[in-house]
């Protein structure tokens, strides 16, 4: 028989079949918990290349009606669809992932339908497809489908958040990156669908109040008015062949102008007071008013529209839109109250249509055409307009990004954070300092992680996740968004300090001292063994072969994020964090079963989870082998002649011949303490007793 290598001490031989046990009941979870592989549904979500298509259904409960609908799709300029009842326009929906690109916590894209109407409002949204961890298994359907109704009434003319009732909603506390994406991602795309459809101006507007008096040729210097003028000559050779020819010469065939009246310094100026105010009025307020005028031999106006209806001389011409004014948009004016301006032969008004936009350029083509022998000939003369800045309203200022709005609101979080990682930073400077005072240490340790746990974790919901690492490594592959980290001010801080400081001392700067968990298994083994309860010594070489536990567990939710997130996440409950901290113990049984095991655990084994089955602090002893400075001192006695602080350390990070392992470390400092206590360090005892003499050598 052969002889076990590596024999368990007694008092742990109930070890391992608690191991085997915790590694059937994985199992068995993970078979229940992950779907089945090859699940397309999955990979479709997460690949994702265009927008989900909303059905005629899911468009009428977004918009809130009951008729039939029609759903059209549109991918010219902003892509999306367009609903109808009956050939009526009713509204549009919109795909923030296919407009916004927007992308979730996760790293995938997290995509919502958000419908608008004719009008300029939010009418609804619908989460249609995401990977967020905690949408998935921490927050129920009904907090989401309340959070995305919170939108409906939203008013996109408004200027700042508050463009509904009530204003905008706020973000889910427990899930606030994820819901801060959506809301982002609802806003921008309900805007750019909104601008793309004509429903609102992306400038400002027009000014119709400001009056400046101005003369003629003030108004064409300024570009109120914009003029072409076409001769006889030219027209003759455009026209040739007509059997009516155009007599040659240097006189004006058609000497046009023309512009937009709703500003004052324009209209009121051109027609005065009391003509301005009557011709507005006339017009109505639907749409923008263009004056055309114009001298020489050809009319603008003709006289066809007398009988059709329709100025078919004339042709606003905006984009893919081709509008020619009818009867009911026209007033004729007679002269012009600017006593410099030149005699106009015919002078027209007209209203401009809502699908026209007097605040983008527009062209202005007047046809004229002479019949021929087999037909007509004819000549199109082209006027373009921009509105000048003079005329614009100031464009309403876009929103403010989230992320600012998070820092701003936070500000108190943040200083809090700002003060326990300043302390933090001056404990981990003044280390030699501090450990040569047991009690000093002792209390200041004790203290700062209840503070850990009571304010950073209870408090702010503080509390890091290898689920963080999975979505920032995937934000790196499929595109990194700063605004996407910077929407929780108090994670990002301490993902900024926890990275700075595994440059500087290690993983354990966050493991050691700012991990909620961490601090509550450090100070319920705490309170055990001031009860008397024994302590368990796990056998180096069982303790090392238990560390493939986290770092399997790590490399596996890694891996299987490429393959489905949503399996990832659910994998990546061997985090007990969210239930105990994110969610302060509101979970379902099972999760809370999961917790408790593990505190009980911790309670013969300080900082068992951190020991051996924790996938984030795996994740950070990667990196944190790129340190530069080595903090720690050692003896060349420790390990040989003295074993004392491999058998008080807070995690084993100490081996048989007094190493200190970089990768298990979490920096409580307690070796260091030993190292510096002349009562108890056996080192300095010895030191002490020997002659001074041989104390010197």
């Amino acid at each position: 028989m052969l002889k076990d290598p590596f024999p368990l001490h007694p008092s742990i031989g109930w070890l391992l079949p608690a191991l085997r046990s915790l590694a059937c009941a994985l199992l068995v979870a993970g078979a229940i918990l992950l779907p089945a592989p090859g699940g397309a549904e999955d990979r479709t979500a997460i690949q994702h290349p265009a927008g989900t298509a909303p059905s005629a259904q899911m468009a009428a409960s977004l918009l809130g009606v009951s008729q039939p609908l029609q759903v059209l799709r549109i991918d010219a300029g902003v892509p999306g669809w367009e609903v109808r009842a009956d050939g009526r326009l009713i509204g549009h929906i919109g795909s923030t992932w296919e407009i916004a690109g927007s992308v979730g916590y996760s790293g995938r894209p997290l995509d919502v339908l958000v419908a608008i109407t004719p009008d300029a409002k939010i009418a609804g949204g619908l989460l249609v497809a995401h990977n967020e961890p905690v949408l998935t298994l921490g927050i129920s359907d009904a907090d989401i489908a309340a959070y995305v109704a919170g939108f409906r009434g939203h008013d996109l003319t408004a200027s700042g958040p508050a463009g509904g009732p009530g204003g905008l909603p706020d973000v889910i506390s427990r899930a606030t990156v994820s819901t801060g994406v959506i809301r982002d991602g609802i806003l921008r795309t309900a805007r750019t669908l909104a601008i793309g459809r004509g429903v609102i101006s992306a400038g400002g507007g027009i000014d119709r109040l400001t009056f400046a008096p101005a003369t003629w040729q003030q108004l064409l210097a300024m570009s109120a008015l914009t003029e072409t003028r076409v001769t006889m000559d030219e027209a003759a050779r455009a026209l040739a062949g007509a059997k009516v020819p155009v007599p040659p010469g240097r006189g004006d065939f058609l000497h046009l102008w023309m512009g937009l009246a709703d500003p004052p310094t324009v209209g009121q100026n051109l027609l005065g007071q009391q003509g301005f105010t009557r011709a507005i009025g006339h017009l109505g307020s639907e749409g923008a008013a263009l004056i055309v005028m114009s001298s020489g031999l050809q009319s603008h106006r003709g006289t066809g529209w007398k009988t059709s209806g329709v100025f078919d001389r004339l042709t606003v011409v905006q984009d893919q839109i081709r509008w020619q004014p009818t009867g009911d948009r026209y007033q004729m004016q007679k002269r012009l109250a600017l006593k410099d301006a030149p005699a106009m032969k015919e002078i027209s008004l007209f209203s401009l249509p809502p699908q026209i936009d007097p605040t983008r350029p527009f062209t202005l083509e007047v046809r004229a055409a002479r019949s021929i022998a087999d037909g007509e000939v004819a000549m199109t003369i082209t006027l373009p307009y921009t509105l000048p800045d003079a005329f614009r309203l100031a464009p309403p200022p876009e929103p403010e990004p989230l992320w600012q709005s998070a820092w701003k609101a936070k500000q108190p979080q943040i200083a809090v954070v700002a003060l326990l990682l300043t302390v933090l930073t001056l404990i981990l400077f003044a280390q030699e300092w501090i450990t040569r005072r047991p009690r000093l240490w002792r209390i200041g340790r004790l203290t700062f992680l209840v503070s850990t746990f009571l304010v950073l974790g209870m408090g702010l919901n503080g509390q890091l996740s290898v689920v963080q690492v999975v979505a920032f490594v995937h934000s790196l592959l499929t595109g990194f968004r700063w605004e996407t980290f910077l929407i929780e001010p108090v994670i990002f801080i301490l993902w900024g300090f926890t990275a700075l400081g595994m440059l500087f001392w290690g993983r354990g700067v966050y493991c050691g001292w700012l991990c909620p968990f961490g601090a509550l298994q450090e100070l319920t083994n705490a309170v055990a063994q001031r009860l008397g309860v024994r302590q368990i010594a796990v056998p180096q070489v069982l303790h090392e072969r238990l560390w493939v536990i986290k770092y399997t567990l790590f490399m596996g939710i890694m891996a299987l994020s490429f393959y489905s997130m949503h399996d990832a996440l659910i994998l990546a409950e061997a985090e007990p964090f969210k239930t105990a901290i994110s969610l302060r113990f509101m979970r379902a049984w099972p999760f809370l079963l999961f917790v408790l095991a593990i505190l009980a655990a911790g309670l013969f084994v300080e900082r068992f989870y951190c020991r051996y089955l924790c996938p984030l602090g795996a994740g950070l002893a990667i990196p944190a082998k790129l340190k530069i400075f080595d903090w720690l001192k050692r003896r060349p006695q420790c390990g040989r002649e003295c074993r004392m602080c491999e058998t008080k350390c807070t995690v084993g990070a100490i081996d048989a011949i007094g190493r200190i392992n970089p990768n298990e470390c979490v920096l409580c400092l307690r070796c260091q303490v030993i190292m510096n206590d002349t009562a108890a360090c056996p080192v300095l005892k010895r030191r002490a007793r020997a002659p001074e003499g041989a104390a010197l050598q």
